[in-house]
């Protein structure tokens, strides 16, 4: 009886100690890992008030984050308004409009021009206004005085002026029209086939070559053995013609003048 109660005893032991393990233990643990309640409060009032501040923080930054973004937006549209204001959009030229050259009315008579001047032939036709006759005239640009052929020349006097009678001929026809001209002055000619001087009688005329209307002076001469019955000189081409030594007629008088009728007299 006595080893059996022994036995039972020894059975018993271990779960004892191991109570008495577990107890020692918790005594420990709550000696060091026990917190007093008021330390508790105080850890969680203060876990409160960081809570609070880092939703207070985020709160902010998302504000100043929208606010960066509302700048920019507010930047990049004034940027863009600005370069619409100022750059005007580019657009392709219009296209010329194809214009036809006019056609010449040739009514009115033709004469080329270059730089203003009118273009000659060394042979173009002459108008002479007043008789209205149309010779053929030599463009000489050798010569400084133009010249008319002119027959029966008699001078004479005028309410005190000096002035000239003289007969100039019809082309094509074996008669003459006279014509009265104030005498514009007098000028010496040495012809190459003569060694004396002539003088001659100078008249001012009114004449057309082309389209172009003009008056200068002009020598009265006898041109019966010449070939042409006017000869265009350097008083009239000066700074008015030129001369295209390549062409004859390159002008062409109007059409009333052409018909006859002398209505651009």
């Amino acid at each position: 009886m006595g080893f059996k109660r022994f036995r039972a005893a020894l059975h018993k032991l271990p779960v004892a100690l191991i109570a008495g393990v577990i107890l020692l233990t918790g005594c420990s643990a709550d000696r060091y890992f026990m917190v007093p309640k008021t330390d508790l409060n105080e850890l969680g009032a203060s876990v409160k008030s960081q809570r609070a501040t880092l939703v207070t923080m985020e709160n902010n930054a998302s504000v100043r984050h929208q606010q960066v973004i509302e700048n920019n937006r507010a930047a990049t549209d004034t940027i863009l308004h600005a370069i619409a204001t100022q750059v005007e959009k580019p657009e392709c030229p219009p296209m010329p409009a194809q214009t036809a050259c006019p056609a010449t009315d040739m009514s009115k008579g033709r004469a080329d021009r270059l730089k203003g001047k009118v273009i000659v032939g060394e042979v173009e036709n002459f108008y002479l206004a007043g008789p209205g006759l149309i010779y053929k005239a030599r463009i000489d640009s050798g010569a400084e005085t133009s010249s008319i052929d002119a027959r029966n020349i008699t001078r004479f006097e005028r309410d005190g002026s000096n002035w000239v009678r003289f007969d100039v001929p019809v082309p094509g026809k074996d008669k003459f029209v006279t014509l009265e001209k104030e005498v514009s002055r007098r000028v010496r000619v040495i012809q190459a086939s003569s060694e004396e001087a002539e003088r001659r009688v100078v008249v001012e005329l009114q004449f057309f070559i082309g389209d172009h209307q003009q008056v200068a002076e002009f020598t009265l001469a006898d041109r019966t053995n010449l070939t042409y019955e006017v000869l265009i000189g350097r008083n009239v081409l000066r700074d008015v013609m030129l001369i295209d030594v390549g062409k004859e007629y390159a002008t062409e008088l109007p059409e009333s003048i052409r018909n006859g009728d002398g209505s651009e007299s």
